[in-house]
C-alpha cells in the first residue's frame, strides 16, 4: 500500500490527526508527512484545520474531503437508494415524505434537548456542530464579523441525498427551526450541487 493510501486509511478510522500523529505511526519524518499532505491537499483529498495549543502555534489537523468517499467499499449506499425506491413503489411519494418528516422529527427533539441547554448563539451553533460531526457530518463552526458559518466537510448520507433531495431541505429546516429565535440560516454551498462542503450561513437576528 502507498504512503498516501496508508495516510488516507488512518485518516477514514480515527478521524482528524496531525502530522506529527501520522508521520509517528508510519514510521516517517515529520516534514516527509507533510509533504504528502500537500500534495492530498492539491488532489482534494484532505483539507486541515488549525487549532489553538495551550503554547506556541496553533495545531494542524488533517482529515478527508468527501471526495474520498470514492476509494472506499460502501455496500450500504446501494441498500439505502434500494429501500428508498422501496418505499416509494409501496407507499408512494407521500410515505416517503412522511418517512423523512418522522426523521427530521426524531432528529429536532434529539437536538433541542442539547441546544435548549445553551443559552447564546455561537454556543447552540457548538453544540450542534459537535452532534452533527458525532453523526458523520465533521461539522466545524467559524465566525467573520457579526456572521457564523456552520461548515459540514462530510455528508454521510449523500447517497439517500443523492437519490431525494428531499432529505437535504430536510436538514435546512431543522436548522432554520432549532435558531429561528436567534438567527436566520441559509445554505450557501452544498455537496449535492457538486461543491466540496455543506456550508450553512448563520445571521444573528437584530435585537
Amino acid at each position: 500500500m502507498k504512503t498516501t493510501e496508508k495516510i488516507i486509511d488512518m485518516l477514514k478510522k480515527q478521524g482528524e490527526l496531525t502530522a506529527k500523529t501520522l508521520a509517528s505511526e508510519l514510521g516517517l519524518t515529520t516534514m516527509g508527512v507533510r509533504q504528502h499532505m500537500q500534495a492530498l491537499e492539491n488532489a482534494g483529498d484532505v483539507v486541515y484545520k488549525d487549532k489553538k495549543a495551550a503554547r506556541g502555534r496553533p495545531t494542524r489537523f488533517w482529515s478527508l474531503t468527501p471526495q474520498t468517499n470514492s476509494y472506499f467499499a460502501d455496500g450500504h449506499e446501494e441498500l439505502t437508494v434500494q429501500l428508498i425506491e422501496s418505499v416509494k413503489t409501496i407507499f408512494g411519494d407521500n410515505g416517503l415524505e412522511k418517512l423523512i418528516e418522522h426523521r427530521e422529527q426524531a432528529s429536532l427533539k434529539q437536538y433541542r434537548q442539547v441546544l435548549d441547554k445553551k443559552s447564546d448563539l455561537f454556543s447552540k451553533l457548538k453544540a450542534l456542530a459537535e452532534i452533527r460531526s458525532e453523526e458523520g457530518y465533521m461539522a466545524t463552526v467559524t465566525q467573520e464579523n457579526n456572521i457564523y458559518w456552520l461548515i459540514e466537510d462530510h455528508c454521510p448520507i449523500c447517497a439517500a441525498a443523492s437519490h431525494c433531495l428531499n432529505f437535504c431541505r430536510s436538514e435546512l429546516n431543522q436548522f432554520q427551526l432549532l435558531l429561528k429565535q436567534h438567527a436566520q440560516v441559509s445554505r450557501e454551498e452544498h455537496i449535492i450541487k457538486g461543491a466540496r462542503r455543506c456550508a450553512y450561513k448563520v445571521i444573528p437576528n437584530k435585537r
